[in-house]
């Protein structure tokens, strides 16, 4: 018998609508909150900059730029592993949303 506690699998989250409340329980540190929003914004500039200059070679650039900023935070600030491991796609949604609440003022930056 091992000493180590036991680990239960987390039950599978089936809709954004469970998924949401759930990714903003892992972005409770402020500063994580801040690289996203960095993260995102530099995404969005970074499209704008390839369509303005028609060089299509810059859009590699925006995963870096959104992901890396983002797990910097979570390594770092937040201490807990991405969703974007376990939800990519709804962790890929669930990170505009919460940037749209952010610029509206639904969470505090």
């Amino acid at each position: 018998m091992s000493d180590q506690p036991r680990v239960l699998p987390l039950p599978r989250i089936r809709s954004f609508a469970e998924f949401y409340p759930y990714y903003l329980g892992e972005h409770q540190n402020r500063t994580c909150r801040r690289l996203h929003v960095i993260g995102s914004t530099g995404v969005l500039l970074l499209m704008a900059m390839a369509i303005f200059l028609q060089d299509w070679h810059i859009l590699a650039a925006m995963p870096v730029c959104g992901y890396g900023f983002a797990w910097v935070g979570h390594f770092f600030f937040e201490h807990n592993r991405p969703a974007t491991f376990r939800y990519p796609l709804w962790s890929l949604i669930g990170d505009w949303v919460m940037y749209r609440d952010v610029l509206l003022g639904r969470i505090a930056f």
